[in-house]
Parts: C-alpha cells; sequence; structure tokens
C-alpha cells in the first residue's frame, strides 16, 4: 500500500530535523571540530542517513494505524503515574528483561536466544565505542608523549587515564574486538539456519534476511583481521581492508532504517504494550474467555485494543480476537474442510 502524501512529507521534514540536529550535535561535541578525525568522515556521514532513515522510516511506521494505536497505548502507559504508583518495578523489569535479555526468544528456542543475545551484546558495545568515536566525542591521547600512559576524554573533558599495557588498556583498544568476537559466532548460527532449517528458509528473501546476517560477519571479520594486520603483518594489506570495512559498515548503517535491522528501532515501542498489558492484570481486571472453549485468552482492555486495532485496519474479522491460539487454529481447520476440501 502506497504511503499518503501528507506522511511522506512530515516523515521528510522529521527526517531532516533530525539530521540536521545530530550534526550540531557533532560539530559542538566535537569542541567545533577539533577533536573529529577526517578519516572517519565517510562513517560519520552515514550515521547520518541513518538518523534520517529512522526518522522518516519510524514516522511513516506510527502513521499506520495498526503502530499508531500500539505507540499511544504504550505511551499513556509508560508516562502513567497510576501504573507507577501500582508497579514502579515493571518498567525497569521490562527493560531488562524483554529489551536487554529477550526473554521471549528463550521459550521458543534457547540455541536462537543465546545467539540473538551474542548478536545483541555484540552490536550494543560496537555502537558504544563506534558511534561517539566517529563523532569526535571520544577521543585517546597519549599522557606521555610515546606512552605507555593514555588519557580518555569526552567533549574534551579528562575521564580516566590508563596504562595500555595493562588489561584495561587492552580492553580499551580491543573493545571492538571483542564486539567481533561476540557477533561472528551468533551471525554465522543464524545464517546456518536459514540456509538449513526448512521452516526458517520458508518465504526468506535474501536482501531482507541474509544480506543483513552476511553483512554483520563480514563488518566482524574485516574488523577482526585489521587487528590481525597491524600486529602480526605490520600492516600488510591494511589498506585494502580499511576500505573494505568500511564500505561494509557504511552499508549497513544506511541498510538499517529500510531493511530487517529497522525491528531495533521498532522493539523499544512494544515494551509500552507489555507494560499495558501487565498493568492490566495487575488492576484484577477479569480475564476474557475463548468464545468456544471458555479459557482465558486476556484482559478485557488488551483484547479490546486488538479489536480495535483490526477495525482500523478496516478487517473484517476482529470478533476472532475473542478466540484462543489453538482454536483460532481449529477454527481454520474446520473453515478449510467445509469450503476447499477433505483430505490434502
Amino acid at each position: 500500500m502506497q504511503t499518503p502524501a501528507g506522511v511522506r512529507r512530515r516523515a521528510t521534514l522529521t527526517g531532516t530535523a533530525v539530521s540536521v540536529l545530530l550534526i550540531v550535535a557533532i560539530v559542538l561535541g566535537s569542541r567545533l571540530l577539533r577533536d573529529f578525525d577526517s578519516a572517519l568522515l565517510p562513517y560519520a556521514v552515514a550515521t547520518v542517513f541513518l538518523a534520517f532513515g529512522v526518522a522518516y522510516r519510524y514516522t511513516v511506521w506510527v502513521s499506520a494505524p495498526g503502530a499508531r494505536r500500539l505507540f499511544t497505548q504504550g505511551r499513556r502507559s509508560f508516562f502513567s503515574v497510576a501504573n507507577f504508583r501500582r508497579a514502579p518495578t515493571a518498567l525497569p523489569k521490562m527493560i531488562v528483561t524483554y529489551l536487554g535479555f529477550q526473554k521471549f526468544l528463550g521459550a521458543r528456542s534457547h540455541a536462537r536466544w543465546a545467539a540473538h543475545q551474542l548478536i545483541f551484546w555484540g552490536c550494543v558495545l560496537a555502537a558504544l565505542i563506534t558511534f561517539p568515536l566517529t563523532w569526535g566525542w571520544f577521543t585517546f591521547t597519549s599522557s606521555t608523549g610515546a606512552g605507555p600512559g593514555y588519557e580518555m576524554r569526552i567533549w574534551g573533558f579528562k575521564i580516566l587515564g590508563f596504562d595500555s599495557l595493562n588489561i584495561v588498556g587492552w580492553l580499551m583498544f580491543h573493545g571492538l574486538d571483542i564486539a567481533a568476537v561476540l557477533v561472528i559466532p551468533g551471525a554465522s548460527y543464524f545464517l546456518w539456519r536459514r540456509m538449513k532449517d526448512r521452516g526458517a528458509g520458508t518465504g526468506q528473501r535474501f536482501a531482507y534476511d541474509l544480506v543483513p546476517l552476511i553483512a554483520l560477519i563480514v563488518i566482524s571479520v574485516t574488523g577482526l583481521l585489521l587487528t590481525f594486520s597491524s600486529i602480526f603483518l605490520h600492516g600488510g594489506g591494511y589498506a585494502f581492508l580499511a576500505i573494505l570495512h568500511m564500505v561494509a559498515v557504511v552499508f549497513t548503517l544506511i541498510y538499517i532504517p529500510f531493511g530487517k535491522f529497522f525491528h531495533i528501532v521498532q522493539r523499544p515501542a512494544a515494551v509500552g504494550m507489555q507494560l499495558f498489558k501487565y498493568t492490566s492484570r495487575t488492576k484484577d481486571e477479569q480475564a476474557l474467555a475463548c468464545r468456544r472453549c471458555q479459557e482465558p485468552i486476556d484482559t478485557a482492555p488488551y483484547v479490546e485494543n486488538l479489536r480495535g486495532t483490526m477495525r482500523d485496519l478496516k478487517l473484517d474479522f476482529d470478533a476472532w480476537a475473542e478466540y484462543c491460539p489453538r482454536c483460532k487454529r481449529v477454527l481454520r481447520g474446520n473453515a478449510y474442510l467445509t469450503h476447499v476440501k477433505k483430505g490434502f
């Protein structure tokens, strides 16, 4: 379905505003570009495109009826004083379990959960290091001229000093290598699963499902090879690897808003809906029973919210929200036998 022109205009304006704000933050955060490394310019430009794409896509997404209802209800639950008084630990708990450790994935498969955790924490670590360095917000300077003493500064202010030859210094200078070591096995597992598992391969698209995994592996492997080249090859092949690594990173950053990686941006909005479900249950709301088997489905406010979303989308089966998943499958199978054919 084509996005309305008004939504596209609003999304373009939002994306432009966010990009301009990021450029201003880069200039100010790098102390008027004094701490900005010109060699990292392609990465910085890519982050500006990333900011525009995320803001544009998010605005379009929130403008859709289903997402708008999800976002609105989640925002109300998030900023509700009554919810905070009723369950003050609910929001921090959901941020940790739903966003941080993704416990919902563990219920499906322990292997998938472990692989996703490796990718998630590897990418978080890489982002926390890469983005501030790219923008010139972080700097590492030698405090003794030739080392091994170094100082880490943020926006020009000294945060800590460390010895590059001890464990702290090693961790400081090899944080991205650690991130790569985390990401490679996680991305490789999902890539292997999509290539081998018939269920996972059903309906998958190369650009949407496989390219993100390949990009993560290429970024991680080339990053490790850069370290290998500088330590063991005296810089042999470093220039070629640096260009290859840069191209992979820039491509991935620009790809994030328009591919599967966009779920990274969408997921926090779902926390509000999870909070809505949780607080509805703590209000002693009576659970709505399935029309067919009378088993409890969820609270009446949550089911009504789901029905409202279906009505917003002009779907003519919103009453199905009052059936449990098992009964939905049974009714769908009976309908197939009745109206299509018996047997297979």
